[in-house]
């Protein structure tokens, strides 16, 4: 891990707020292992700029009290990570579209985008430690609930 420590990924605002305890197995400390040689590290030495986890791993306590938070998110196994860019939208975009192109990844979804565009407020990333990985680049538009629509490579400008 050369950009990113397990710190990062277990602390969570919300479970500070909530005064939960936000520990994670061995096992899963390996998940975000893992996600991080595989995904993180790799796009930030290409980005070549900061790079902030917004949400790691989460704790069955933390994961239920997060709005809209999946029952079977990856972020229970640490195999997710919500990110973000210091330039914005427009700079999570270009996250999301260094991820697409390094293709290491399970799931990249561009989050809380408005209706006619693909700049998002964040980005999840996942990668499965066992098993496959689908290559699923999902959006989420402001205000749609929980849709998370496919969105092809053209769509990327890729």
């Amino acid at each position: 891990m050369k950009y990113f420590t397990i710190s990062e990924f277990l602390y969570s605002p919300s479970a500070v707020q909530q005064h939960i305890w936000n520990g994670a197995s061995r096992q899963q400390e390996d998940n975000i292992i893992t996600l991080v040689e595989k995904v993180l590290d790799p796009l930030r030495q290409h980005y070549g700029k900061p790079i902030s986890i917004t949400s790691g791993f989460r704790c069955p306590k933390l994961n239920a009290v997060m709005p809209n938070a999946s029952k079977s998110s990856q972020h229970l196994f640490g195999e997710a990570a919500d990110i973000c860019s210091n330039d914005g939208p427009i700079g999570n975009y270009a996250l999301g579209q260094l991820i697409v192109q390094l293709g290491h990844f399970d799931q990249v979804i561009f989050e809380d985008v408005p209706m006619d565009s693909l700049l998002p407020l964040w980005i999840h990333v996942s990668w499965r430690h066992n098993g496959s990985n689908r290559q699923e680049i999902r959006k989420h538009v402001i205000g749609t609930g929980n849709v998370y629509p496919i969105v092809s490579r053209k769509e990327l400008g890729l």
